[in-house]
């Protein structure tokens, strides 16, 4: 990147933000993404694919694109409530930029590590960089990384979470460190094969992703974050996801 590179970074980058009932969260999370782009002279694009949210979610990206641009924020919504997994094919259809980046518009996952995410895959040439909120360094190592963690917590829903990451790791094997993380860069070409062998819908498809990544020989680096809970809205993670995050483990196991 421009300032801290010898050479200017060329390449283009579009994030794909699903989002439901995010009309609070919106306006903050393209401000913060757009300012680092801006402060990194990076070209950006942003697809926002709400699922047809009742209050107002989508109404307030059409003014961000008035604000911003049409060019760097594209509105396209869906019909209904229809998923994680399917958001991000959606998105993926008006994606002009040569890398990806998917993050949730909830907080969780704060724009100022997206350097960091380019700055290990640039130096290591990688197919993919996830963020991990279970490392204390990168991997690759990256000097300016910091310890990841998680903020806003109960110990009953950090126990949940390092219980199924444990039970991934185990079970599957899949070289990284944090399975359930929705916070990724993808070289455009590499989101779009493995996109296409994903069977797994909901939270279950970011995990199916890293697993079929490392089977097809894709190289992966992780850069530590710290993971936010939501500020505005509620969790969209309830005891059907956990019971079908299990379930998918073991089908995983069985076909990969």
């Amino acid at each position: 990147m421009q300032g801290q590179y010898n050479t200017p970074n060329t390449h283009k980058y579009s994030v794909i933000l699903p989002t439901y009932n995010e009309r609070k969260n919106l306006p903050i999370i393209i401000w913060l993404l757009a300012k680092v782009f801006e402060e990194h002279q990076l070209s950006w694009e942003i697809i926002i694919v709400d699922d047809a949210s009742p209050d107002g979610t989508q109404e307030v990206a059409i003014e961000l694109a008035r604000a911003y641009g049409e060019d760097k924020i594209l509105l396209k919504p869906r019909a209904g409530k229809l998923g994680l997994g399917t958001a991000y094919i959606h998105g993926l259809d008006f994606c002009t930029g040569d890398f990806v980046i998917i993050m949730d518009a909830d907080f969780s996952h704060h724009p100022k590590f997206i350097p960091q995410f380019i700055r290990l895959q640039q130096a290591h040439n990688l197919d993919i960089v996830t963020g991990t909120r279970y490392r204390s360094t990168s991997t690759p190592y990256l000097a300016e990384a910091q310890p990841g963690g998680v903020h806003g917590w109960d110990l009953k829903r950090k126990l949940v979470s390092r219980g199924a990451n444990f039970l991934a790791a185990t079970v599957l094997n899949p070289g990284v460190s944090d399975l359930t993380g929705s916070f990724r860069l993808y070289r455009l070409p590499v989101l779009r094969h493995i996109i296409t062998l994903t069977q797994s819908r909901g939270y279950v498809f970011q995990m199916e992703m890293m697993v079929r990544a490392r089977a097809l020989g894709y190289t992966v680096g992780e850069v530590p974050i710290t993971f936010v809970d939501r500020i505005f809205g509620e969790s969209k993670l309830g005891a059907d996801e956990v019971v079908g995050y299990a379930k998918g483990v073991w089908q995983l196991f069985q076909s990969v």
